[in-house]
């Protein structure tokens, strides 16, 4: 359904001059497959093609209509005044290179027909990913949580108006399933160590049940760490290894945090049971935490 939403025709109208809140929108067309029609407004630098073929709308789009669908539900709690999407207002694209589209915040529309509305203002950005990464003495027992300690990284967040925050390292599974980005280049460079996809347990799949049926939402199998504002969701990955004493001695002293001059991000380790206090501003960090300890306790990892 996603790859067909790009490819349907849509209905175009050039508009010469319309403003909304100070800002100029070129063009308009109506979305594939909506019903009520969904108008959706654009801004001058960004196309319908792009829009349609931007992988976090398709996924936003088709999440948002079938949970609308989820009304028809007699025992929906909206079934009796059900909201519908109307319209969606782009307020501004960035795109990453100048080339690819990587961030958009739009306006969406989505009222009754009694005229009452829910909140719309989205950060459209898509998800990443998570990865909390242990490591223990190989001579402490296989069991044991005894001297567990998690690979943090230390870099600046300019949203969250910091320099130095500390976080789980975030990034992407690329095609073969691996742990990519710029955090994972930064561990691979530090410590040698890369992160194969088959190493990988996908702690969020295993604690958040699968929708049992097309009648209720069919949201990701991850965490959304700001739901009332942006789309991104995260899913948590654990990955363990034991490494020889000396070694993890020596990564101890060595990735401490500490950042040489102009160097943007390092790494640090964190022993398990202060993650919850260092990582604490960290959404995933508490996530992870609690995944973590939840799955334990149940006995699935």
């Amino acid at each position: 359904m996603l790859t067909a939403i790009a490819r349907l025709p849509v209905i175009q109208h050039h508009l010469p001059s319309l403003s909304i809140g100070g800002r100029t929108l070129m063009s308009t067309f109506t979305l594939p497959r909506s019903d009520p029609a969904v108008a959706v407004n654009l801004t001058s630098n960004l196309s319908q093609d792009q829009l349609l073929a931007f992988p976090a709308f398709q996924k936003w789009i088709a999440t948002l209509q079938h949970s609308i669908s989820t009304q028809q539900d007699q025992h929906h709690t909206f079934n009796a005044a059900p909201y519908k999407l109307r319209k969606i207002d782009i307020q501004s694209a960035d795109f990453f290179g100048g080339k690819r589209l990587g961030f958009l915040k739009f306006q969406a529309e989505v009222s009754n027909d009694n005229g009452e509305k829910l909140p719309g203002s989205v950060f459209l950005r898509g998800g990443s990913v998570g990865m909390m990464l242990i490591l223990q003495p190989d001579d402490v027992p296989v069991q044991t949580e005894d001297e567990k300690q998690v690979i943090l990284t230390v870099q600046p967040r300019i949203p969250a108006g910091s320099l130095a925050l500390a976080e789980l390292p975030a990034g992407m599974l690329d095609d073969a399933g691996t742990f990519a980005g710029g955090a994972a280049k930064e561990i691979a460079e530090e410590t040698g160590l890369e992160i194969p996809a088959e190493d990988l347990i996908n702690m969020t799949e295993m604690a958040i049940p699968a929708a049992p049926s097309k009648n209720h939402e069919q949201l990701q199998q991850a965490m959304y760490p700001s739901p009332g504002g942006c789309d991104e969701f995260i899913p948590i990955f654990l990955w363990q290894k034991r490494v020889p004493r000396s070694q993890l001695k020596e990564w101890q002293g060595k990735l401490t945090g500490l950042r040489e001059h102009g160097e943007k991000i390092t790494l640090m380790l964190c022993p398990l049971n202060q993650l919850w206090k260092l990582g604490g501003r960290d959404g995933k960090a508490l996530a992870g935490w609690a995944l973590y300890q939840g799955l334990r306790q149940e006995g699935k990892i």
